[in-house]
């Protein structure tokens, strides 16, 4: 049986990327329908998070399945020394799909190779977190009205952002050309940069954060440094407010340039430029439960053609 699970989007032709943000143009129009009626969508989430976990469970619920897991795995027998393996393998007995964040890279690919039960990673460590790239393309999308070639602009923490790395190889079928612009400590891992030449995208990289390169930008992508990364809080302290995006510096942006960010944010972007008209950054994240639903109808073999059939009945 074909194994449907979403552990990277590097696993994504072109075509299914696009055929999916459709699926999610489709949930916008009507994000309720019962198409996951009588079907059980288990959360694992051994990481905090509010968004992405809200937003699955809200997903499923809007779809008319049910919800069973956790989100915090102190109360849980991984606090007894169960292991991932035998995690996954009991929660496999009750749920359709499992939806898990772990801290550790590679956790999504190892539980989807320890089960049938379809895995959607929610995010493993500092590796990928597709769910959150679907949702950003979405974004990028409906903001400039295409994929191809565009200007990204990825500042902050490079080295363990997992939602930028999954992002830069979403884009690798769009032509984009990308600025990393990052301190030494947090710079693009050399592994992402070697996928760039060798897929052909255009990179530039910087640790300068300059008006002139934001002016020159279609999507600004903002990231929050990431404290529960850091072995050294001394080195912590040093790079959290290297970077701090405010009104003022938008001033002579193009008019089509929209500010992403995955948020949570702590100081990165100021709060005077919620108010701008580059602020995309709740909006982005409104479109998570579009997207998070077409992800789990598809992960479970519903098509774009039940979607709209449903639509019209």
């Amino acid at each position: 049986m074909e194994n449907r699970s979403l552990v990277t989007i590097a696993d994504h032709s072109k075509e299914k990327i696009l055929y999916l943000l459709e699926m999610a143009k489709q949930f916008e129009l009507n994000p309720n329908r019962k198409l996951l009626d009588g079907r059980i969508v288990a959360t694992l989430f051994f990481e905090p998070s509010t968004r992405t976990r809200l937003s699955f469970e809200t997903a499923a619920n809007r779809l008319g399945a049910r919800v069973i897991g956790f989100a915090d795995p102190k109360a849980t027998s991984s606090s007894k020394g169960e292991t991932l393996k035998d995690t996954i393998k009991m929660v496999s007995n009750y749920a359709d799909i499992i939806v898990m964040r772990h801290y550790l890279e590679g956790a999504a690919r190892w539980a989807s190779e320890v089960t049938d039960t379809p895995i959607v990673n929610a995010g493993d460590g500092a590796n990928q977190h597709p769910s959150q790239t679907m949702l950003d393309l979405y974004s990028i999308y409906k903001t400039q009205g295409t994929l191809e070639n565009l200007n990204i602009c990825l500042v902050g923490d490079l080295k363990y952002g997992r939602t930028v790395h999954s992002l830069l190889m979403a884009m690798r079928h769009f032509n984009p050309t990308f600025f990393f612009i990052a301190p030494d400590e947090l710079k693009m891992p050399e592994e992402y940069k070697i996928y760039c030449k060798k897929h052909g995208i255009k990179y530039f990289e910087s640790s300068d954060f300059s008006e002139e390169l934001i002016n020159k930008t279609d999507i600004l992508y903002m990231t929050r440094v990431q404290r529960e990364r850091f072995t050294d809080l001394m080195e912590y302290e040093r790079v959290k407010n290297v970077y701090i995006l405010r009104a003022k510096m938008l001033e002579n942006t193009k008019p089509n340039l929209r500010i992403l960010h995955p948020l949570p944010r702590v100081n990165e972007i100021a709060y005077d430029v919620d108010d701008t008209p580059q602020a995309y950054y709740f909006q982005q994240a409104k479109n998570g439960l579009f997207a998070r639903e077409a992800i789990l109808c598809d992960v479970l073999g519903i098509t774009l053609e039940d979607i709209i059939e449903d639509n019209e009945r």
